[in-house]
């Protein structure tokens, strides 16, 4: 009952299309401007469908200067397990391994050795990257807009992650621990599959035990709006990595970094993703936060998307074709329907 009703009063958890209802109106309306409701591939001319749909991770990567980002390898659908044993060997673990058409975290996992590598391949019938694993404790998402007539950038909100972390006090087992807390109970069964009857040991006191060491909603972390902490500083150093990205103005960074003070000189973090127009100013799902406050900054985000898009346009970037764009969207929700095996 009490993970049902934190279903119900946080509206982070409402169903997709009941957030976004509000937002399918705006849609309409600057679909009828642009005369298609393909405008968004614009949007980011140097992104496949200016990172929407159907947008390959691999090749916004290749895109970002090798510096700002994890080693980054490219597992085509389909390859055989003995094609993959020479980079299995190569690797020291962790390693990361998620799709290359990615939706909100689905079928991101932190892999611990080779055994795991082998059951993720096997399971995994999409196109996917192994990722080398950044150790720093901090995760945040960085949103960045720059338009395409402005020779710099800003930033329009900064989401914290905190991960889904139990604290031991020598009695309770693991299990326990997250079941009292309903934002990880929610993810209990998920959890049960990952870690079986790791669950039932029991932490001495003071002892951490993080259950998903990623900064994925989906899968239990909590967001934070950690906007007040835009500067100057960070502002500068987001800006001088996304001038860098050949036809990218509108998206979210999502970073790992040791501390601010380091962040913020540049120093010590480093690119996890980079997404494209399909980015949701995902500080909006901090707990503190009023639905209106939600709809507020997603209509304020696609206006922004909107006006770089027609910019673009107007400098000779074609938006998608119908034909091309329901092809397209037709594609993604296939792809998408393969991560029903994680």
């Amino acid at each position: 009952m009490e993970v049902r009703w934190h279903r119900i009063r946080y509206w982070e958890y409402w169903p997709f299309g009941l957030v976004y209802f509000p937002v399918f109106f705006l849609w309409v309306y600057y679909s009828i401007r642009a005369r298609t409701p393909f405008f968004f591939n614009a949007s980011n001319p140097g992104f496949p469908n200016g990172g929407f749909i159907m947008d390959s991770k691999k090749h916004i990567y290749d895109l970002i200067p090798k510096q700002y980002y994890p080693e980054t390898h490219f597992i085509k659908a389909g390859s055989s397990l003995n094609e993959v044993e020479a980079l299995i060997a190569s690797k020291s673990f962790p390693i990361i391994l998620k799709p290359d058409v990615g939706l909100r975290g689905h079928a991101v996992r932190k892999i611990d050795n080779a055994a795991e590598w082998r059951a993720y391949h096997a399971k995994a019938n999409f196109d996917y990257l192994c990722q080398d694993f950044i150790e720093y404790p901090n995760e945040i998402g960085v949103f960045y807009v720059r338009y395409p007539d402005q020779p710099h950038g800003t930033i329009t909100g900064i989401v914290a992650k905190e991960f889904v972390d139990v604290v031991g006090n020598g009695t309770d087992s693991i299990w326990r621990l997250l079941q009292k807390e309903p934002r990880f109970a929610m993810h209990l069964d998920t959890l049960q599959l990952q870690w079986g009857l790791r669950l039932n040991d029991i932490l001495e006191p003071g002892e951490v035990f993080r259950a998903v060491p990623l900064g994925n909603h989906c899968r239990g972390a909590k967001f934070v709006d950690a906007s007040a902490q835009i500067s100057p500083a960070l502002i500068e150093v987001i800006d001088q990595i996304c001038v860098q990205v050949p036809g990218f103005y509108f998206g979210r960074l999502d970073l790992m970094y040791r501390d601010w003070e380091s962040l913020e000189k540049g120093e010590a973090f480093s690119i996890i993703e980079l997404n494209g127009a399909a980015s949701e100013p995902t500080h909006i799902y901090d707990p503190s936060h009023s639905i209106w406050f939600g709809w507020k900054e997603l209509f304020r985000h696609i206006g922004i998307m909107f006006d770089i898009a027609r910019k673009n346009k107007s400098n000779g970037h074609a938006y998608l074709s119908w034909q091309t764009g329901m092809e397209q969207y037709r594609l993604h929700r296939e792809e998408v329907r393969k991560f029903s095996v994680f």
